[in-house]
Parts: C-alpha cells; structure tokens; sequence
C-alpha cells in the first residue's frame, strides 16, 4: 500500500515516453529559425523546468516568439505518437486502486499536456493537472506544485512528486514535498539527479511503486 495519500506526477520522461519528440522539435526549431545545429545536451539542458519560452530564450532571447511557434508546429502532431514509459500505466492504475488521488503537474501548456495524456488509457484517473500555463512562476520554484495541492485540498506534506529532471527535485524540495526521481526518462542523466538529493530515486516503474 502506499504511503502517500496524494502522490502528482511531472509528465514529459516520467509518464510519457516523449524525450524523442521533445528533442526532435528543438533541433527542428533551432535549426529553422536560427540555422543551428546545437548539442543534444545543449538542446536538452533546460526540458521539464521552466518551461518552452525559457529553453528558447537561452539560444535567442530576441527571436522567442518565433522559435516556440516553429517548435510547437513540429511538436503537437508528433503527440499521435506518443506512448506511455515502460510500467507507467500499471503504476498509476496500482496507486489508484490503493486509494492515493493522482495529478499532474508538467511544464507543458495546458492544452498540449492534455494531447499527451490522451494517449493514456488511465487519463481518466488523473484528478488535477497543472500546465506551464497556469502559473506566474515556474519549475523549480513550488507554485506550480503548491496550486496542485491547493486544488485537491490537501497539504504538501501529504503529497509525493515523481519526476525525471533537477527542476523537478528542487521544486519538490521548496514545496516540502516528498521527491522522488526517475532515471528512464533520458532527458536528463542519472547524476544530475542524484547531485539534487531526492527522497528516493528509481530506475523501474516497479521501484517507483514501492518508493510510495
């Protein structure tokens, strides 16, 4: 059984397997709208914190506007493609007949978390989801987090954060929730994560589940 009472999951590397489509779309834009072609890594640095106008003002602050508008184009049908993590699904599921209320709070807009989770046959098990846009501020510092349990009523000390980047950690940390990292997402490597100091971090969904 689980420990926690509320446990909210970032989504991008931690519940959906989009790592592949998420770089694709930056190398894309980079490449379209700047004539790059920056470093996988480069690329990456910034995915899961403070959200798609931050990760592009870092290659070109006068040209954000243009770069999100030509990542967003590539990126939105790329979610037809999209499948959950290895294990993900039955988590959820599990955790849900446990009796633990779910949500989601991801650095995605709103509308396309909404298109990703979609491709999930337990969507409907989510009970809150906070998208990039719904917040002045954004991963690591706690808002999005805190608006997640302010909308479910609970405290954050009853809550768990699962996710796959330090953003997520941090944010986690500063809420006074319980941390935990996941290292299947491929976004960001296993040190990083470790160098944040989670409560717990995983390597399979398994794991995760008994982390909880």
């Amino acid at each position: 059984m689980a420990r926690f009472p509320v446990v909210l999951f970032d989504l991008d590397g931690t519940v959906v397997d989009s790592g592949a489509i998420i770089l694709a779309s930056m190398r894309h834009a980079t490449r379209e709208v700047l004539g790059i072609e920056a470093p996988d890594e480069e690329l990456m640095a910034a995915v899961g914190g403070p959200g798609l106008e931050a990760q592009m003002a870092a290659f070109a602050p006068e040209r954000v506007d243009e770069l999100v508008r030509v990542y967003r184009a590539h990126n939105i049908p790329l979610h037809d493609e999209l499948q959950p993590c290895e294990g993900m699904e039955d988590v959820i599921v599990r955790l849900h007949e446990d009796g633990v209320r779910i949500g989601v709070v991801t650095a995605k807009w709103r509308q396309t978390a909404e298109l990703a989770l979609a491709r999930l046959r337990a969507a409907d098990l989510f009970e809150v989801l906070v998208g990039g846009n719904e917040t002045e501020l954004h991963k690591p510092n706690p808002e999005p987090l805190l608006l997640a349990a302010e909308r479910l009523g609970v405290a954050p000390m009853d809550c768990a954060y699962v996710g796959d980047s330090p953003f997520d950690i941090r944010a986690a940390k500063a809420a006074h929730m319980y941390s935990v990292a996941v290292t299947w997402g491929r976004i960001h490597d296993r040190k990083k994560l470790e160098a944040e100091h989670p409560s717990a971090i995983v390597d399979t969904a398994d794991e995760l589940y008994d982390a909880l």
